[in-house]
Protein backbone atom coordinates (compact mmCIF):
# COMPACT_ATOMS: atom_id res chain seq x y z
CA UNK A 1 0.00 0.00 0.00
CA UNK A 2 2.21 2.62 -1.31
CA UNK A 3 1.73 6.48 -2.10
CA UNK A 4 -1.47 6.03 -4.48
CA UNK A 5 -3.82 5.51 -1.65
CA UNK A 6 -4.69 2.06 -1.88
CA UNK A 7 -5.41 1.89 2.13
CA UNK A 8 -7.82 5.22 2.02
CA UNK A 9 -9.46 3.23 -1.06
CA UNK A 10 -10.18 0.42 0.70
CA UNK A 11 -11.45 2.18 3.88
CA UNK A 12 -13.74 5.01 1.75
CA UNK A 13 -14.54 3.52 -1.57
CA UNK A 14 -15.98 6.07 -4.02
CA UNK A 15 -18.51 7.83 -2.20
CA UNK A 16 -22.13 7.25 -3.62
CA UNK A 17 -23.78 10.22 -5.04
CA UNK A 18 -27.11 11.78 -5.66
CA UNK A 19 -30.31 9.85 -4.71
CA UNK A 20 -28.37 7.19 -2.90
CA UNK A 21 -25.95 10.13 -1.06
CA UNK A 22 -29.66 10.86 0.36
CA UNK A 23 -30.62 7.50 0.80
CA UNK A 24 -26.99 7.10 2.71
CA UNK A 25 -27.81 10.46 4.75
CA UNK A 26 -31.24 9.66 6.05
CA UNK A 27 -29.81 5.74 7.05
CA UNK A 28 -27.55 7.38 9.24
CA UNK A 29 -29.81 10.11 10.65
CA UNK A 30 -32.61 7.52 11.84
CA UNK A 31 -30.31 5.13 12.58
CA UNK A 32 -27.68 7.19 14.35
CA UNK A 33 -30.31 8.90 16.29
CA UNK A 34 -31.53 5.73 17.47
CA UNK A 35 -28.09 4.64 18.49
CA UNK A 36 -27.81 8.34 20.33
CA UNK A 37 -30.50 7.32 22.37
CA UNK A 38 -30.08 3.56 23.22
CA UNK A 39 -26.15 4.71 24.13
CA UNK A 40 -26.80 7.81 26.31
CA UNK A 41 -27.71 6.08 29.50
CA UNK A 42 -25.27 3.40 28.78
CA UNK A 43 -22.27 6.34 28.32
CA UNK A 44 -23.17 7.94 31.91
CA UNK A 45 -22.21 4.87 33.58
CA UNK A 46 -19.88 3.42 31.02
CA UNK A 47 -18.63 0.71 32.86
CA UNK A 48 -21.33 -0.78 34.88
CA UNK A 49 -24.85 -0.34 33.10
CA UNK A 50 -25.37 -3.68 33.06
CA UNK A 51 -26.40 -5.64 36.29
CA UNK A 52 -23.73 -6.68 38.33
CA UNK A 53 -24.10 -10.43 37.98
CA UNK A 54 -23.95 -10.22 34.48
CA UNK A 55 -20.45 -11.62 32.94
CA UNK A 56 -19.68 -8.80 30.81
CA UNK A 57 -16.10 -6.99 32.05
CA UNK A 58 -16.26 -3.38 32.65
CA UNK A 59 -14.22 -2.91 29.38
CA UNK A 60 -16.38 -4.65 27.21
CA UNK A 61 -19.26 -2.58 28.77
CA UNK A 62 -17.57 0.69 28.15
CA UNK A 63 -16.74 -0.28 24.05
CA UNK A 64 -20.39 -1.24 23.51
CA UNK A 65 -21.66 2.16 25.60
CA UNK A 66 -18.92 3.74 23.29
CA UNK A 67 -19.68 2.48 20.46
CA UNK A 68 -23.77 3.07 20.47
CA UNK A 69 -23.28 6.64 21.52
CA UNK A 70 -19.92 7.46 19.89
CA UNK A 71 -21.32 5.23 16.91
CA UNK A 72 -24.65 7.02 16.39
CA UNK A 73 -23.64 10.27 16.72
CA UNK A 74 -20.25 9.53 14.18
CA UNK A 75 -23.16 8.25 11.82
CA UNK A 76 -25.20 11.08 12.09
CA UNK A 77 -22.66 13.49 10.63
CA UNK A 78 -20.72 11.00 8.38
CA UNK A 79 -17.51 11.15 10.30
CA UNK A 80 -14.63 8.42 10.78
CA UNK A 81 -17.96 5.82 9.62
CA UNK A 82 -15.85 2.84 8.86
CA UNK A 83 -14.65 2.84 12.65
CA UNK A 84 -17.85 3.85 13.73
CA UNK A 85 -19.68 0.69 12.12
CA UNK A 86 -17.02 -1.50 12.93
CA UNK A 87 -17.81 -1.04 16.54
CA UNK A 88 -21.42 -0.73 16.03
CA UNK A 89 -21.42 -4.39 13.47
CA UNK A 90 -18.92 -6.06 16.76
CA UNK A 91 -21.84 -4.97 19.28
CA UNK A 92 -24.89 -6.30 17.19
CA UNK A 93 -22.87 -9.77 17.08
CA UNK A 94 -22.88 -9.65 20.50
CA UNK A 95 -26.71 -8.86 21.07
CA UNK A 96 -27.31 -11.20 17.80
CA UNK A 97 -25.34 -14.18 19.60
CA UNK A 98 -26.75 -12.76 23.00
CA UNK A 99 -30.50 -13.37 21.73
CA UNK A 100 -29.85 -16.37 19.92
CA UNK A 101 -28.13 -18.16 22.43
CA UNK A 102 -31.43 -17.79 24.50
CA UNK A 103 -33.77 -19.21 21.99
CA UNK A 104 -35.24 -15.97 21.16
CA UNK A 105 -37.21 -15.96 17.91
CA UNK A 106 -36.71 -13.38 15.15
CA UNK A 107 -39.92 -11.83 15.86
CA UNK A 108 -41.78 -12.42 19.19
CA UNK A 109 -45.35 -11.78 18.59
CA UNK A 110 -45.75 -12.17 22.86
CA UNK A 111 -43.63 -8.84 23.36
CA UNK A 112 -40.70 -10.88 24.50
CA UNK A 113 -37.12 -11.02 23.56
CA UNK A 114 -35.98 -11.26 19.66
CA UNK A 115 -33.00 -10.50 17.82
CA UNK A 116 -34.88 -8.62 15.05
CA UNK A 117 -33.48 -5.28 15.58
CA UNK A 118 -30.20 -6.50 16.32
CA UNK A 119 -30.02 -8.37 13.04
CA UNK A 120 -31.69 -4.72 10.86
CA UNK A 121 -28.75 -2.79 13.01
CA UNK A 122 -26.13 -5.04 12.02
CA UNK A 123 -27.77 -5.15 8.41
CA UNK A 124 -26.91 -1.15 8.67
CA UNK A 125 -23.66 -1.48 10.26
CA UNK A 126 -22.47 -4.02 7.77
CA UNK A 127 -24.14 -1.84 4.86
CA UNK A 128 -22.25 1.62 5.72
CA UNK A 129 -19.17 -0.23 6.53
CA UNK A 130 -18.99 -1.75 2.97
CA UNK A 131 -20.34 1.10 0.99
CA UNK A 132 -19.61 4.04 2.71
CA UNK A 133 -21.22 7.26 3.88
CA UNK A 134 -22.13 8.86 0.74
CA UNK A 135 -21.04 12.21 -0.33
CA UNK A 136 -23.07 13.66 2.23
CA UNK A 137 -20.84 13.28 4.82
CA UNK A 138 -18.31 14.92 6.76
CA UNK A 139 -15.84 11.92 5.19
CA UNK A 140 -16.48 12.59 2.08
CA UNK A 141 -15.72 16.40 2.33
CA UNK A 142 -12.36 15.58 4.42
CA UNK A 143 -10.82 12.33 1.60
CA UNK A 144 -12.10 14.23 -1.20
CA UNK A 145 -9.49 16.72 -0.70
CA UNK A 146 -6.66 13.53 -0.84
CA UNK A 147 -8.14 11.81 -4.05
CA UNK A 148 -6.77 14.36 -6.24
CA UNK A 149 -3.75 12.90 -5.46
CA UNK A 150 -4.20 9.41 -5.51
CA UNK A 151 -3.19 7.52 -9.03
CA UNK A 152 -5.81 6.31 -11.15
CA UNK A 153 -9.20 7.24 -9.24
CA UNK A 154 -11.99 8.39 -11.35
CA UNK A 155 -14.56 10.50 -9.77
CA UNK A 156 -17.43 8.77 -8.60
CA UNK A 157 -20.29 9.46 -10.80
CA UNK A 158 -23.57 11.30 -9.49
Amino acid sequence: MGQNGSLWQLIYPAFPGGRAAVGLLLLRVVVGSAFVLHGSGKIQHAFAWMPPEAPVPALFQALAALSEFGGGLAWIVGLLTPLASLGILSTMTVALLFHVSRGDPFVNGAGGGSYELALVYWTVAFLLLMVGPGRLSLDALLVRARRPSWEGVAPAAS
